[in-house]
């Protein structure tokens, strides 16, 4: 028999079934976050890490200015540092995962204002994006909604810190939510067909099933849906399905205008 957290003992087999739920769990998180971080090197790669060895490709693809070399280097640190974590916990090395946890809040804050940044420059020139036919002020529709529910998950993620089932679900939603800028950029031909479901495009369709492992998991190890996963996900796939939508008013297009101009004339 073993003894619990009020002193009262528990059969043993209730605490082999409890170790093999916490291994389990931190199995599945390591793994989501490698899943990620292969993800967005897969999209990347060309562009990105491996540059150096397509240079045509990253010529003709790859964003010249220099804040997206920084703003790359932010994002492939918070996927890095998301392995680390989940690193950490597999580990049970707890005080450092919460030590560089709150360090981290400060990635956090930079990618944001990073990603603002680099997707305005994207939309003054004169092409606009790279490799998407559509007009430079309504594309910035995705990127900004992205960074917005970024943003949303880490601070909610932040507040949770003290309550690990919904800490760590925020994190890999803010993970999930940003993956889409290395999806988008996948280098398989399906990734440009036409999508199945109606105002969804391929990468946002493909982003989505990211959210399967966490509903599966869910149902295995509570027999539900987390409420986390449940709202996080419908608010990630709303966003998906609404941003065309948004992206063709009048008040966003005078928005974007605005904010296109914040950076000079």
């Amino acid at each position: 028999m073993a003894a619990n957290l009020e002193g009262r003992s528990l059969p043993k087999a209730a605490v082999q079934s409890s170790s093999a739920h916490r291994i389990g769990e931190r199995r599945f998180y390591l793994s989501f976050a490698v899943a990620l971080v292969v993800a967005v090197f897969l999209g990347f790669a060309r562009t990105f890490f491996l540059r150096a060895w397509f240079p045509e490709w990253a010529a003709a693809h790859g964003a010249p200015e220099a804040i997206f070399y920084v703003h790359g280097m932010a994002f492939a640190a918070w996927y890095l540092l998301l392995v680390a974590q989940a690193s950490l916990i597999t580990m049970r090395r707890t005080a450092w995962h919460r030590r560089i946890g709150v360090a981290s809040a400060g990635l956090a804050v930079a990618i944001v204002a990073l990603g603002v940044a680099a997707s305005l420059t994207a939309a003054r020139r004169r092409t606009g994006f790279f490799d998407v036919p559509l007009p430079p002020l309504q594309f910035l529709v995705v990127p900004i909604l992205i960074i917005a529910l970024y943003s949303v998950f880490v601070t909610l993620a932040f507040i949770a810190r003290q309550t690990p089932q919904a800490h760590k679900r925020y994190i890999l939603l803010a993970s999930v939510v940003m993956v889409e800028a290395a999806v988008g950029r996948w280098p398989f031909g399906f990734m440009r067909a036409m999508s199945p479901v109606p105002y969804l495009e391929m990468p946002s369709l493909v982003t989505d099933l990211f959210l399967l492992p966490m509903l599966a998991w869910d149902l295995r190890s509570r027999g539900q849906v987390h409420p986390v996963t449940q709202w996080g996900g419908l608010a990630i796939l709303s966003s998906h399905l609404s941003r065309g939508l948004i992206a063709q008013t009048a008040v966003w297009l005078a928005l974007a205008e605005w904010a296109v101009h914040l950076l000079g004339p």
